[in-house]
């Protein structure tokens, strides 16, 4: 009779349990767990499906004239400190001299939109560059600085709090090494697509891979590589708003934000991607009829408006961030 009962217990003891739940209380199904990088059944979304691109960008836009005053103000103090510290009063290039060359060389029906967006890409590739090594660490830490007035005044506005201009700049800094670290973390995530620039410079731009398959096969891995950096930092880029939250860490901030995308990291992706085109049809819509009829001061509008860009693109994805976090 022991010896009965010894084998019903090991046969009981080796049977999987499938649920710590009573015996009158319904059974869980156990929740899917997703790893990144590891083959796996895929797992459907049960969150809600999220706004398109263009309902952020508008309802940034609408944000940011809600409380002109406060962005204003910080748009303003961002040109101030980059015109002095980062690119001073000169032009880098002669717009006016150069529309008379392009017109010249573009003739007939088109000839007119050919120049101005000749003229356009040639502003947006060197409106906001300098010359000098320290111009460039000038830029660095203004845009840091104003990344942060801009998040912590996102969150005091989106919360009913009234601010001051200079309250963004004087309580809006306490995050900032944890997030140089988070920073420092996004820039290990963009060494693939450092190592892929690299790639196409020496097999693709200097004629190294000549064959077609080499060719194919070259361009292949370059996307792999920068989809893989693009795929890490899609979840980063919102550690950089965690992590300006009180009492948070910078891993706690990084970690939170893979929970955040998690299972909709593609589509978080395609919203961000879109951001920048959005940005250059808005600019190319702007800056035309000024390189047309007023070249002289087409390169200090488009200044202008890449430094509210960035206060837009920063307001984006936070109202994305908000969105993911009310879920």
């Amino acid at each position: 009779m022991a010896q009965k009962t010894k084998s019903t217990t090991q046969k009981t003891a080796s049977k999987p349990i499938e649920s710590t739940a009573s015996a009158g209380s319904p059974r869980m199904l156990k929740k899917q767990k997703y790893s990144s990088f590891k083959l796996h059944k895929k797992i459907k979304p049960t969150q809600p499906k999220l706004h398109s691109s263009l309902f952020y960008f508008k309802a940034s836009l609408r944000h940011i004239k809600q409380h002109k005053k406060i962005f204003g103000g910080i748009t303003l103090v961002y040109i101030v400190l980059t015109i002095v510290l980062v690119r001073g009063f000169g032009t880098s290039s002669d717009i006016t001299d150069l529309k008379s060359i392009f017109s010249q060389l573009y003739s007939g029906q088109f000839g007119g939109l050919l120049t101005a967006g000749s003229l356009f890409g040639l502003i947006v590739t060197s409106s906001n560059s300098t010359n000098s090594s320290e111009g460039g660490v000038y830029q660095v830490v203004v845009l840091l600085l104003v990344s942060l007035a801009t998040i912590w005044a996102l969150r005091q506005t989106m919360s009913g709090t009234k601010i001051r201009i200079r309250d963004a700049f004087y309580k809006g800094m306490y995050p900032l090494i944890p997030m140089i670290a988070v920073l420092l973390s996004i820039g290990l995530q963009l060494i693939p697509i450092i190592i892929a620039g690299w790639m196409y410079g020496v097999l693709i731009a200097s004629g190294l891979a000549t064959s077609i398959i080499e060719k194919t096969l070259s361009i292949i891995f370059i996307i792999f590589l920068s989809i893989l950096s693009l795929y890490m930092i899609t979840s980063s880029l919102f550690a950089l708003y965690i992590v300006a939250l009180p009492d948070m860490t910078p891993m706690k901030a990084l970690r939170s934000a893979r929970q955040l995308v998690l299972h909709r990291r593609w589509i978080v992706l395609r919203k961000i991607v879109v951001l920048p085109i959005l940005l250059l049809i808005v600019a190319a819509v702007i800056m035309f009829p000024i390189i047309v009829f007023a070249a002289v001061i087409a390169e200090w509008v488009y200044l202008f408006l890449s430094l509210f860009g960035w206060i837009l693109c920063v307001s984006y994805i936070y109202i994305i961030y908000r969105d993911l976090l009310n879920e």
